[in-house]
């Protein structure tokens, strides 16, 4: 399944709440919602009376995003479905993205009742290279990330990495720079994956491409520290993947080489950012509205079609929702196009096969006429020499006739001719004659009759 939405409550949202940003993306037809965390700021406090024994996501005045126990440096952070103790350092969101805990979960039901798939982005300047002060909030605003996002049932985590340092500028430093960041990366992206796995935060975390040179996380780093460290997924921000390639995505293929190298860690399932944008010697300048960049999306359309990928596409540009339903139009206007070619050819194969067929069947029938034909021929060369053969054992018999002797036998009375069946009279007055008679007297002459 292919999900457009935003990134942040729509433009044309009237209410600015996370609520009211989910039902107006369901009424415009979207499917995929991405939380913007803007900043994580927090308050401290420690655990009061009406604290002690409750669970932090069972206070309904707050949300508590984590509790440490102990004291002093001793202090360690605890889960969250532990009772709160005395003594306890609790720490609050300010501003949060909702009440506490109960609405969180609530705003994720709402989501899943209007099939609007959810997802959290951590602030966007982030650092996980220098591991200096701001290296440990951005640990902290991905892990409170975690915490939200699996409250509200969320898709993922999305999180940018940082800058390679001031040694990137110099061109003799540069891979010294690039090198020194990677390890950097991968160890606190390894202890934030750690703490997600011991803290049973089951949202994957996403790591997005960069589009500036001088910022972590080109495409095949993004790649590498996946490689090394197992749990977290590359996130494709396509405009800035087009921006550092020099407006590299041009064709379908160029898409699917990117695929190709994510698919083992993503299972099919890819999360991605779309816009349009500006760019200028391999550097993102602003994202712009899909019309008006030369990033495409329909070589991205037939891309997904041709793999049947299922994929979140998040829209960035400037028009935010508008260019999420864009995008929706786009892909529905290629798969339109692809099934009325398939139709197209589904009916010419017909043709072909129906013509195939009846040339076939043509054949069959010369071909058998042919046969026939040949038949007749054969038969009429043959019948002379089959009256010779006959009368060559004629003559034979004659010949063995005349050479074998007579022998005395009753030779059978030929069979009577049919013949009329009255009796010839004069050959009965013979026979008569032949009977013996009997001499009568004689009668006395009659007296003449005067």
């Amino acid at each position: 399944m292919i999900r457009f939405g935003p990134s942040g409550i729509p433009l044309s949202c009237k209410g600015r709440t996370l609520r009211d940003g989910i039902e107006d993306v369901h009424t415009l037809g979207l499917t995929a919602l991405e939380v913007q965390i803007v900043r994580t700021n927090v308050a401290d406090r420690f655990a009061t009376e009406d604290d002690i024994g409750l669970k932090p996501t069972e206070i309904e005045d707050e949300l508590i995003i984590e509790v440490l126990h102990g004291t002093g440096k001793s202090r360690k952070i605890v889960p969250l479905n532990e009772p709160i103790k005395k003594g306890d350092l609790i720490l609050t969101m300010i501003n949060p993205i909702a009440r506490n805990y109960q609405h969180l979960r609530e705003l994720g039901e709402i989501a899943k009742n209007l099939d609007v798939i959810l997802s959290v982005h951590t602030p966007y300047y982030m650092d996980l290279v220098a591991n200096n002060d701001l290296t440990v909030r951005s640990i902290e605003s991905i892990r409170w990330a975690g915490i939200l996002a699996q409250a509200m049932n969320a898709e993922i985590v999305v999180t940018h990495l940082g800058m390679y340092g001031p040694k990137y500028s110099d061109e003799k430093t540069r891979k010294e720079a690039i090198d020194e960041a990677t390890e950097n990366i991968m160890e606190n992206i390894s202890l934030i994956q750690d703490w997600y796995d011991e803290f049973k935060i089951k949202v994957p975390l996403g790591l997005e491409t960069s589009g500036r040179q001088e910022i972590f996380g080109d495409f095949d780093e993004i790649v590498k520290i996946c490689n090394k460290v197992k749990g977290p997924v590359p996130v494709i921000n396509f405009p800035h993947v087009h921006a550092r390639g020099n407006g590299a995505l041009k064709k379908k293929e160029d898409f699917q080489e990117l695929f190709d190298k994510i698919k083992k860690f993503t299972k099919g399932n890819f999360y991605t950012h779309f816009s349009g944008v500006e760019h200028e010697d391999g550097n993102e300048i602003r994202y712009t509205p899909i019309k008006k960049g030369d990033l495409k999306f329909e070589p991205l359309a037939e891309c997904i079609l041709d793999n049947e990928f299922d994929m979140t596409i998040i829209s960035g540009s400037p028009l935010l929702e508008h260019d999420a339903m864009y995008m929706k139009v786009i892909l529905e206007r290629v798969l339109a196009k692809r099934e009325a070619k398939a139709e197209r050819q589904k009916i010419k194969d017909a043709e072909k096969e129906a013509e195939d067929k009846a040339k076939e069947e043509k054949e069959k029938e010369e071909a058998k006429k042919k046969k026939e034909a040949a038949k007749k021929s054969a038969s009429k060369k043959k019948a002379p020499a089959k009256k010779k053969e006959e009368k060559k054992p004629a003559a034979k018999k004659e010949a063995a006739k005349k050479t074998e002797p007579k022998k005395k036998t009753t030779a059978k009375k030929p069979a009577p001719k049919k013949v009329d069946k009255k009796p010839e009279p004069k050959k009965k007055a013979a026979k008569k004659k032949a009977l013996p008679t009997v001499k009568k007297p004689k009668a006395a002459p009659a007296k003449k009759k005067k």
